[in-house]
Protein backbone atom coordinates (compact mmCIF):
# COMPACT_ATOMS: atom_id res chain seq x y z
CA UNK A 1 0.00 0.00 0.00
CA UNK A 2 1.10 3.72 -1.12
CA UNK A 3 1.36 6.30 1.60
CA UNK A 4 -1.01 8.08 -0.17
CA UNK A 5 -3.49 5.51 -0.02
CA UNK A 6 -2.87 4.75 3.64
CA UNK A 7 -4.04 8.60 4.01
CA UNK A 8 -7.40 7.96 2.11
CA UNK A 9 -8.02 5.24 4.33
CA UNK A 10 -6.96 7.39 7.73
CA UNK A 11 -9.33 10.47 6.40
CA UNK A 12 -12.03 7.94 5.90
CA UNK A 13 -11.46 6.72 9.22
CA UNK A 14 -11.57 10.27 10.99
CA UNK A 15 -14.64 11.29 8.79
CA UNK A 16 -16.12 7.91 9.92
CA UNK A 17 -15.48 8.35 13.25
CA UNK A 18 -16.51 11.71 12.90
CA UNK A 19 -20.35 10.60 11.99
CA UNK A 20 -20.41 7.95 14.56
CA UNK A 21 -19.49 10.10 17.76
CA UNK A 22 -20.90 13.40 16.40
CA UNK A 23 -23.98 11.38 15.09
CA UNK A 24 -25.75 10.95 18.22
CA UNK A 25 -24.69 14.50 19.85
CA UNK A 26 -26.37 16.12 16.67
CA UNK A 27 -29.45 13.25 17.17
CA UNK A 28 -29.83 14.32 20.43
CA UNK A 29 -29.75 18.41 19.79
CA UNK A 30 -32.23 17.09 16.92
CA UNK A 31 -34.36 15.72 18.88
CA UNK A 32 -34.78 18.28 21.89
CA UNK A 33 -37.45 20.54 20.30
CA UNK A 34 -39.86 17.35 19.69
CA UNK A 35 -39.23 14.77 22.35
CA UNK A 36 -38.59 16.99 25.81
CA UNK A 37 -41.81 18.03 27.39
CA UNK A 38 -40.35 21.03 29.06
CA UNK A 39 -37.33 23.12 29.50
CA UNK A 40 -36.20 20.80 32.63
CA UNK A 41 -36.01 17.39 30.04
CA UNK A 42 -34.24 19.77 27.60
CA UNK A 43 -31.63 20.65 29.55
CA UNK A 44 -31.14 17.03 30.86
CA UNK A 45 -30.94 16.12 27.30
CA UNK A 46 -28.14 18.44 26.53
CA UNK A 47 -26.38 17.29 29.86
CA UNK A 48 -25.80 13.56 28.33
CA UNK A 49 -23.57 15.17 25.49
CA UNK A 50 -22.10 18.31 27.46
CA UNK A 51 -18.94 16.13 27.97
CA UNK A 52 -18.68 14.54 25.00
CA UNK A 53 -19.75 17.00 21.71
CA UNK A 54 -16.94 19.47 21.60
CA UNK A 55 -14.35 16.58 21.54
CA UNK A 56 -16.42 14.84 18.93
CA UNK A 57 -16.50 17.98 16.52
CA UNK A 58 -12.20 17.46 16.79
CA UNK A 59 -12.74 14.56 14.30
CA UNK A 60 -14.08 16.85 12.01
CA UNK A 61 -11.79 19.29 12.55
CA UNK A 62 -8.95 16.57 12.11
CA UNK A 63 -9.74 15.06 9.07
CA UNK A 64 -10.03 18.58 7.28
CA UNK A 65 -6.44 19.18 8.62
CA UNK A 66 -5.39 16.11 7.30
CA UNK A 67 -6.89 16.65 4.01
CA UNK A 68 -4.95 19.64 3.92
CA UNK A 69 -1.80 17.89 4.47
CA UNK A 70 -1.87 14.76 2.75
CA UNK A 71 -4.27 15.93 -0.42
CA UNK A 72 -3.52 19.65 -1.04
CA UNK A 73 -5.05 19.61 -4.24
CA UNK A 74 -8.23 17.79 -2.66
CA UNK A 75 -8.22 20.17 0.21
CA UNK A 76 -7.92 22.93 -2.50
CA UNK A 77 -10.74 21.38 -4.88
CA UNK A 78 -12.94 20.70 -2.19
CA UNK A 79 -13.07 24.32 0.05
CA UNK A 80 -13.08 26.41 -2.74
CA UNK A 81 -15.95 24.23 -4.96
CA UNK A 82 -18.14 23.87 -1.76
CA UNK A 83 -17.19 27.45 -0.09
CA UNK A 84 -20.91 28.64 0.68
CA UNK A 85 -21.62 25.38 2.03
CA UNK A 86 -18.69 24.87 4.30
CA UNK A 87 -19.26 28.22 5.56
CA UNK A 88 -23.13 27.22 6.48
CA UNK A 89 -21.53 24.49 8.34
CA UNK A 90 -19.38 26.22 10.02
CA UNK A 91 -21.50 28.61 11.63
CA UNK A 92 -23.79 26.14 12.73
CA UNK A 93 -21.74 24.51 14.51
CA UNK A 94 -20.46 27.71 16.08
CA UNK A 95 -24.43 28.77 16.66
CA UNK A 96 -24.30 25.56 18.82
CA UNK A 97 -21.32 25.48 20.73
CA UNK A 98 -21.93 29.05 21.89
CA UNK A 99 -25.69 27.82 22.52
CA UNK A 100 -24.93 25.27 24.59
CA UNK A 101 -22.44 27.43 26.56
CA UNK A 102 -25.04 30.62 26.66
CA UNK A 103 -28.61 28.56 27.18
CA UNK A 104 -28.51 29.02 31.20
CA UNK A 105 -26.64 32.21 31.49
CA UNK A 106 -29.94 34.13 32.18
CA UNK A 107 -32.15 32.72 33.70
CA UNK A 108 -35.66 33.59 31.38
CA UNK A 109 -37.32 30.71 29.76
CA UNK A 110 -37.35 33.43 26.80
CA UNK A 111 -33.74 33.54 26.53
CA UNK A 112 -33.28 29.69 27.14
CA UNK A 113 -35.75 29.18 24.35
CA UNK A 114 -33.75 30.82 21.54
CA UNK A 115 -30.65 29.56 22.25
CA UNK A 116 -32.43 25.85 21.93
CA UNK A 117 -33.60 26.67 18.55
CA UNK A 118 -30.15 27.61 17.59
CA UNK A 119 -29.21 23.81 18.96
CA UNK A 120 -31.75 22.33 17.21
CA UNK A 121 -30.56 24.21 14.07
CA UNK A 122 -27.05 23.64 14.64
CA UNK A 123 -27.38 19.95 14.80
CA UNK A 124 -29.91 19.81 12.06
CA UNK A 125 -27.68 21.13 9.08
CA UNK A 126 -23.91 20.05 9.64
CA UNK A 127 -24.97 16.46 9.02
CA UNK A 128 -27.70 17.36 6.36
CA UNK A 129 -25.18 19.95 4.59
CA UNK A 130 -22.26 17.43 5.16
CA UNK A 131 -24.37 14.41 3.70
CA UNK A 132 -25.07 16.79 0.92
CA UNK A 133 -20.96 17.00 0.39
CA UNK A 134 -20.21 13.65 0.13
CA UNK A 135 -22.70 12.61 -1.47
CA UNK A 136 -22.67 15.12 -4.31
CA UNK A 137 -18.59 14.50 -4.83
CA UNK A 138 -19.40 10.42 -4.65
CA UNK A 139 -22.12 11.19 -8.14
CA UNK A 140 -19.62 13.37 -9.57
CA UNK A 141 -19.29 17.48 -9.82
CA UNK A 142 -18.12 20.15 -12.81
CA UNK A 143 -14.16 19.66 -12.22
CA UNK A 144 -11.44 20.78 -14.87
CA UNK A 145 -8.49 19.75 -16.27
CA UNK A 146 -6.74 22.45 -13.96
CA UNK A 147 -8.39 20.90 -10.66
CA UNK A 148 -11.21 23.54 -10.30
CA UNK A 149 -14.46 23.04 -9.65
CA UNK A 150 -16.98 25.52 -10.90
CA UNK A 151 -20.10 24.13 -9.95
CA UNK A 152 -23.81 25.65 -9.72
CA UNK A 153 -26.64 25.17 -7.45
CA UNK A 154 -27.68 21.89 -9.31
CA UNK A 155 -24.01 20.25 -9.26
CA UNK A 156 -24.20 20.05 -5.98
CA UNK A 157 -27.80 20.25 -4.78
CA UNK A 158 -29.53 17.87 -6.30
CA UNK A 159 -32.14 14.95 -6.15
CA UNK A 160 -29.38 12.37 -5.14
CA UNK A 161 -27.18 14.70 -3.01
CA UNK A 162 -29.87 16.18 -0.99
CA UNK A 163 -31.76 12.20 -0.36
CA UNK A 164 -28.28 11.36 0.54
CA UNK A 165 -28.17 14.63 3.12
CA UNK A 166 -31.48 13.53 4.06
CA UNK A 167 -30.62 9.82 4.63
CA UNK A 168 -27.40 10.58 7.29
CA UNK A 169 -29.74 13.41 8.93
CA UNK A 170 -32.15 10.51 9.97
CA UNK A 171 -29.10 8.17 10.58
CA UNK A 172 -27.92 10.75 13.51
CA UNK A 173 -31.50 11.58 14.77
CA UNK A 174 -31.94 7.65 15.24
CA UNK A 175 -28.66 7.42 16.44
CA UNK A 176 -28.94 9.66 19.28
CA UNK A 177 -32.44 8.51 20.50
CA UNK A 178 -30.71 5.12 21.02
CA UNK A 179 -28.09 7.66 22.89
CA UNK A 180 -30.62 8.96 25.04
CA UNK A 181 -32.08 5.64 25.77
CA UNK A 182 -29.13 4.78 27.02
CA UNK A 183 -28.05 7.90 29.45
CA UNK A 184 -31.08 8.83 30.56
CA UNK A 185 -34.36 7.89 33.02
CA UNK A 186 -37.56 7.87 33.52
CA UNK A 187 -40.08 9.12 30.92
CA UNK A 188 -37.44 10.49 28.58
CA UNK A 189 -36.02 7.18 28.25
CA UNK A 190 -39.03 4.98 27.35
CA UNK A 191 -40.02 8.21 25.04
CA UNK A 192 -36.73 7.96 23.01
CA UNK A 193 -36.76 4.28 22.90
CA UNK A 194 -40.00 4.22 21.71
CA UNK A 195 -39.49 6.78 19.07
CA UNK A 196 -36.50 5.05 17.88
CA UNK A 197 -38.82 1.78 17.31
CA UNK A 198 -41.18 3.90 15.10
CA UNK A 199 -37.65 5.43 13.28
CA UNK A 200 -36.11 2.40 12.34
CA UNK A 201 -38.35 1.64 9.69
CA UNK A 202 -38.84 5.14 8.04
CA UNK A 203 -34.72 5.19 8.57
CA UNK A 204 -34.40 1.88 6.47
CA UNK A 205 -36.88 2.83 4.09
CA UNK A 206 -34.50 6.25 3.41
CA UNK A 207 -31.91 3.78 2.96
CA UNK A 208 -32.90 1.49 0.59
CA UNK A 209 -33.90 4.29 -1.59
CA UNK A 210 -30.42 6.37 -1.17
CA UNK A 211 -28.87 1.96 -2.80
CA UNK A 212 -31.41 2.90 -5.43
CA UNK A 213 -30.23 6.28 -6.61
CA UNK A 214 -26.67 4.97 -6.07
CA UNK A 215 -27.40 2.52 -8.27
CA UNK A 216 -28.56 4.36 -11.60
CA UNK A 217 -26.77 7.89 -10.34
CA UNK A 218 -23.03 6.92 -9.50
CA UNK A 219 -20.76 4.24 -10.43
CA UNK A 220 -20.19 2.79 -6.84
CA UNK A 221 -21.26 -0.66 -8.07
CA UNK A 222 -19.20 -0.92 -11.09
CA UNK A 223 -16.01 0.32 -9.09
CA UNK A 224 -17.17 -1.53 -6.51
CA UNK A 225 -19.09 -3.79 -6.65
CA UNK A 226 -18.55 -6.25 -4.63
CA UNK A 227 -17.52 -4.30 -1.60
CA UNK A 228 -21.01 -2.35 -1.83
CA UNK A 229 -23.02 -5.25 -2.25
CA UNK A 230 -21.35 -6.78 0.83
CA UNK A 231 -21.93 -3.46 2.87
CA UNK A 232 -25.58 -3.37 1.64
CA UNK A 233 -25.96 -6.60 3.17
CA UNK A 234 -24.17 -6.14 6.51
CA UNK A 235 -26.77 -2.65 6.90
CA UNK A 236 -29.75 -5.03 6.44
CA UNK A 237 -28.55 -6.61 8.65
CA UNK A 238 -28.00 -4.56 11.28
CA UNK A 239 -31.44 -2.81 11.06
CA UNK A 240 -32.54 -6.29 11.34
CA UNK A 241 -30.97 -6.80 15.06
CA UNK A 242 -31.46 -2.85 15.70
CA UNK A 243 -35.01 -3.33 15.82
CA UNK A 244 -34.69 -7.03 17.32
CA UNK A 245 -32.70 -4.77 20.20
CA UNK A 246 -34.84 -1.90 20.81
CA UNK A 247 -37.94 -4.79 21.29
CA UNK A 248 -36.22 -6.42 23.60
CA UNK A 249 -34.94 -3.04 25.34
CA UNK A 250 -31.17 -3.78 25.00
CA UNK A 251 -30.13 -0.13 24.20
CA UNK A 252 -26.33 -0.56 24.63
CA UNK A 253 -26.60 -3.18 21.66
CA UNK A 254 -29.51 -1.07 19.66
CA UNK A 255 -26.94 2.10 20.21
CA UNK A 256 -23.58 -0.05 19.17
CA UNK A 257 -25.83 -1.03 15.74
CA UNK A 258 -27.51 2.55 14.71
CA UNK A 259 -23.53 3.79 15.21
CA UNK A 260 -22.74 0.37 12.60
CA UNK A 261 -25.57 1.81 10.27
CA UNK A 262 -23.80 4.92 10.14
CA UNK A 263 -20.30 3.40 10.22
CA UNK A 264 -21.43 0.80 7.39
CA UNK A 265 -23.24 4.31 4.99
CA UNK A 266 -20.50 6.47 5.83
CA UNK A 267 -17.70 3.91 4.44
CA UNK A 268 -20.14 3.07 1.68
CA UNK A 269 -19.14 6.63 0.26
CA UNK A 270 -16.05 6.59 0.88
CA UNK A 271 -15.83 2.70 -1.06
CA UNK A 272 -17.51 3.78 -3.71
CA UNK A 273 -14.41 6.71 -4.32
CA UNK A 274 -11.07 5.00 -3.94
CA UNK A 275 -9.07 5.80 -5.62
CA UNK A 276 -10.24 8.76 -6.28
CA UNK A 277 -10.71 11.85 -3.97
CA UNK A 278 -13.64 13.95 -6.11
CA UNK A 279 -15.16 12.64 -9.30
CA UNK A 280 -15.46 15.41 -12.25
CA UNK A 281 -18.45 15.13 -13.77
CA UNK A 282 -16.89 16.27 -17.24
CA UNK A 283 -14.27 13.74 -17.91
CA UNK A 284 -13.22 10.46 -16.32
CA UNK A 285 -9.46 11.97 -16.89
CA UNK A 286 -10.10 15.14 -14.66
CA UNK A 287 -10.99 13.13 -11.72
CA UNK A 288 -9.15 13.83 -8.16
CA UNK A 289 -7.31 10.71 -7.30
CA UNK A 290 -5.24 9.78 -4.05
CA UNK A 291 -2.37 9.45 -6.55
CA UNK A 292 -2.66 13.05 -8.21
CA UNK A 293 -4.01 15.14 -5.73
CA UNK A 294 -1.73 13.88 -3.01
CA UNK A 295 1.35 15.71 -1.42
CA UNK A 296 5.05 14.74 -1.83
CA UNK A 297 6.28 11.37 -0.41
CA UNK A 298 8.66 12.53 2.09
CA UNK A 299 5.46 14.91 3.45
CA UNK A 300 3.44 11.70 3.95
CA UNK A 301 6.26 9.63 5.31
CA UNK A 302 6.69 12.48 8.28
CA UNK A 303 2.85 12.69 8.31
CA UNK A 304 2.98 9.20 8.92
CA UNK A 305 5.30 8.78 11.92
CA UNK A 306 3.34 11.70 13.81
CA UNK A 307 -0.10 10.09 13.60
CA UNK A 308 1.23 6.77 14.22
CA UNK A 309 2.84 8.44 17.37
CA UNK A 310 -0.01 10.20 18.96
CA UNK A 311 -2.73 8.32 17.64
CA UNK A 312 -2.80 5.87 20.70
CA UNK A 313 -2.80 9.04 23.15
CA UNK A 314 -6.06 10.37 21.55
CA UNK A 315 -7.74 7.46 21.42
CA UNK A 316 -6.92 6.69 25.16
CA UNK A 317 -8.22 9.99 26.19
CA UNK A 318 -11.55 9.60 24.44
CA UNK A 319 -11.86 6.42 25.67
CA UNK A 320 -11.18 7.42 29.17
CA UNK A 321 -13.66 9.83 29.02
CA UNK A 322 -16.50 8.25 27.75
CA UNK A 323 -15.56 5.45 30.62
CA UNK A 324 -15.79 8.76 33.30
CA UNK A 325 -18.85 9.82 32.20
CA UNK A 326 -20.77 6.55 31.35
CA UNK A 327 -23.66 6.83 34.03
CA UNK A 328 -26.94 8.00 33.26
CA UNK A 329 -28.48 11.57 33.63
CA UNK A 330 -31.00 12.57 35.58
CA UNK A 331 -32.70 15.54 37.19
CA UNK A 332 -31.33 13.98 40.78
CA UNK A 333 -27.64 15.55 39.57
CA UNK A 334 -26.17 19.28 39.22
CA UNK A 335 -26.86 19.85 35.31
CA UNK A 336 -23.88 22.23 34.10
CA UNK A 337 -25.49 22.99 30.28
Amino acid sequence: MELSELWFVLISVLFIGFFFLEGFDFGVGMSTRFLARDQKERTIMVNTIGPFWDANEVWLITGAGAIFAAFPHWYATMFSGYYLLMLAVLLSLIGRGVAFEYRRKVEDPRWTNVWDWVIFFGSMLPPFLLGILFTSMLKGVPIHEDMNMKAGLSDVMNMYSIWGGLTITLLCLLHGLTFLSLKTEGEIRHRSAALAKKLVLAVFGSLVVFVGLSWFMTDIFEVRPILELIIVVLIVLTFGLLYYFISNKREGMAFTMTGLGIVLTVSSIFVGLFPRVMVSSLNKAFNLTVYNASSGAYSLKIMTIVAVTILPFVLGYTIYSYYVFRKRVSDKEHLTY
